[in-house]
């Protein structure tokens, strides 16, 4: 979107609005999001541009900045929330209305949700074909940056300090703060580092909880730091060059532009189940075993630190995502929603596509579901991706003479109100494992699934 404005020769003014739709995200989200807005106003105020910051309804404040500054209209980048679908097509109609400029740009994803089609012109509902489908049609390479004209006069800019988008967060802010990778000059950094080292053994690494193996890069692409397709095409690049995980990794860019394609396509999949056969099945709702769940304290090893390492970093292994989630929604038998809301509010690399379809996958409602076959035995799971016990160790605290500084970290971040310390015996199991997949296996039998 900004390659297309500074391709028109005009003045351009960077804006980023402060809308109720971005008002109601998460609070992790909303403090990471400060961070993003920090990091890009300094790296236009160094190309001799600024950022423009307003809060409010969307099309009342870009009317009143486009009264303010002759603007001869707006772009901006597609979202494919269902919120944003709704407030973009109403500011667009306002503004060709008017006679104005009203452009939205695609960037966020490989491929636009409507371009990748079956055979008969429908959308795809099973990942394995839709990734096929969109290798072959092949993705468009990026548009590099064009250097922006700036404007004779600038509009009046709200302080970023002043919207205290970290004010849920409270202490919790300063603990997650060394984690955070911030900025199109880190993600590219970050995406050159796991090229070099990571990418030739990423198929056979990535699911190693104990290992840094992942490219990390889900935080910068959930704030448009760095585009998927410049990812796409850096892998394929390593993958011509021999990289033995470069397709696998594409594969994941793929998995993630899948869930925008379902979720524009079938937008309930954050709302509600995605197969409606699944809307009589008698979830648990709150309890305290999913107060448990939240606060890192179920008992059960792995899940416990998966919990625990989202809470101080603001991410989680994405193979550690689907144990907690089955542990929730299978072993406790608990509403995929409640783990839904809680990513939501803990995750900063938070991308509601990914997140819907991800819960809805490991709990059985959703695309691609096999449930009798999906209930991760967290034990097992934790012998095969954390086999000496690293991952383990360096999230739990109890009961371990020197518990390491993450581990600390954790009990630093959280409410007083959970009266957590470090120095109290582990949790005991909230279940068994075997009695909690035999429970889950006889109600899946009784819904006939």
């Amino acid at each position: 979107m900004l390659a297309a404005a500074g391709a028109t020769g005009r003045p351009v003014i960077p804006v980023f609005v402060l809308d109720p739709e971005t008002e109601a995200i998460g609070a992790a989200a909303k403090w990471r999001l400060g961070l993003a807005l920090a990091t890009f106003a300094a790296r236009l105020e160094a190309e001799g541009s600024r950022l423009v910051l307003r809060r409010g309804p969307a099309l009342g404040v870009l009317e009143s900045l486009l009264a303010e500054t002759g603007a001869a209209g707006m772009m901006w980048t597609r979202s494919y929330e269902p919120a944003a679908i709704t407030r973009d097509a109403a500011v667009k109609a306002a503004l060709k209305a008017r006679g104005l400029v009203a452009d939205s740009h695609s960037g966020a994803t490989l491929a636009e949700p409507w371009e990748v089609t079956t055979g008969e012109g429908g959308f795809y509902k099973v990942y394995t074909p839709f990734w096929k489908a969109l290798s072959a049609r092949g993705v468009p390479a990026p548009v590099p940056a064009a250097r922006l004209r700036v404007p004779d006069a600038w509009p009046a800019s709200d302080r970023l300090e002043d919207w205290h988008l970290g004010a849920a967060m409270r202490r919790g802010a300063s603990v997650l703060l060394p984690h955070a990778v911030v900025g199109e000059a880190a993600a590219r950094a970050r995406l050159m580092g796991f090229l070099d080292r990571k990418i030739d053994r990423y198929r056979d690494d990535r699911d190693r909880l104990d290992l840094p193996a992942t490219s990390g890069l889900s935080e910068n692409l959930a704030w448009g730091e760095i585009g998927p397709r410049e990812i796409w095409h850096a892998a394929a690049e390593a993958e011509r060059a021999g990289a033995r995980g470069a397709e696998h990794f594409r594969k994941e860019l793929a998995w993630r532009d899948f869930a925008w394609h379902l979720m524009y396509h079938t937008p309930q999949i954050a709302t509600a189940n995605w197969r409606p056969e699944w809307d009589g099945f008698a979830w648990a709702g709150e309890s305290e075993a999913a107060e448990r769940w939240r606060q890192g304290m179920t008992g059960e090893p792995v899940v416990d630190a998966a919990m625990r390492e989202m809470y101080v970093t603001g991410t989680m292994h994405n193979r550690a995502r689907m144990i907690v989630a089955s542990y929730l929604t299978k072993h406790l038998l608990t509403h995929w929603k409640i783990g839904l809301d809680w990513f939501a509010d803990c995750l900063t690399d938070w991308d509601p596509a990914s997140n819907a379809m991800g819960w809805q996958w490991v709990a059985g409602s959703g695309p691609d579901a096999a449930p009798y076959f999906r209930i991760f035995n967290p034990a097992t799971q934790a012998e095969k991706f954390d086999p000496e016990g690293r991952y383990r160790a360096r999230w739990l605290a109890e009961g371990r003479r020197n518990p390491a500084p993450e581990a600390l970290s954790y009990f630093a971040a959280v409410p007083k109100s959970w009266r957590l310390d470090p120095g109290q015996p582990p949790p005991r199991p909230l279940v068994d494992l075997a009695e909690g997949r035999a429970r889950a296996l006889a109600a899946l039998a009784a819904r006939g699934a």
